[in-house]
């Protein structure tokens, strides 16, 4: 998961493009390189971020214009494509386009910077973007960002999640290895 922020949608700036084209050339090509795109406008920088290797795009619905056409530019490049949502932003729009997602990206926290705790009041919302997903019968995920760690990833997990992005939850950690591993029994331990 690479977030790629740009100092206008988030107040935070990160690295683009160049920087996913020298990962991709030193890590292993079965590696999927998961993009969160927290930018605005999006078309561009998202067709020059599959250029350098993802292979899933997720981008913010009210940074985009043109939310249809923008899927189905993404996914004309071969690709997944995700759609995602700020914490105290409505659903209203979701529909219209979910039987053309791979993913659905609901933030835990407001997006931008990491360390943040977990808005729990999002937790509804991913029992309702499953609801929604389940009624169409079609394999999209749904991910969560933000705020989660050993302690709290069975909240979204139970809510509904199925796909989950840990940043402090493992960077913090003095053992990644562990870190990871215990995260992964809280989600064997509280199944969905």
């Amino acid at each position: 998961h690479i977030d790629v922020m740009d100092n206008h949608y988030v107040p935070n700036l990160s690295f683009g493009p160049m920087v996913i084209q020298a990962l991709r050339n030193k890590i292993p090509p079965d590696v999927f390189f998961d993009v969160h795109l927290m930018v605005q406008p999006v078309d561009n920088i998202a067709l020059s971020c599959i250029d350098a290797g993802a292979q899933l795009v997720s981008f913010h619905l009210d940074a985009c214009t043109h939310v249809h056409r923008t899927i189905h530019l993404l996914k004309s490049k071969g690709i997944k494509v995700g759609l995602a949502f700020n914490p105290a932003q409505s659903l209203e729009g979701l529909e219209w386009v979910l039987a053309d997602l791979d993913l659905v990206l609901l933030m835990m926290v407001n997006p931008g910077f990491g360390g943040q705790t977990l808005i729990s009041s999002v937790l509804p919302k991913i029992q309702r973007v499953r609801q929604m997903i389940d009624n169409l019968q079609k394999p999209i995920r749904i991910q969560v960002d933000g705020g989660i760690y050993r302690e709290n990833i069975y909240l979204p997990q139970q809510a509904g999640a199925d796909t989950f992005v840990v940043g402090s939850g493992i960077f913090k950690q003095p053992s990644y290895h562990q870190a990871i591993h215990q995260l992964r029994q809280e989600l064997l331990n509280h199944p969905y």
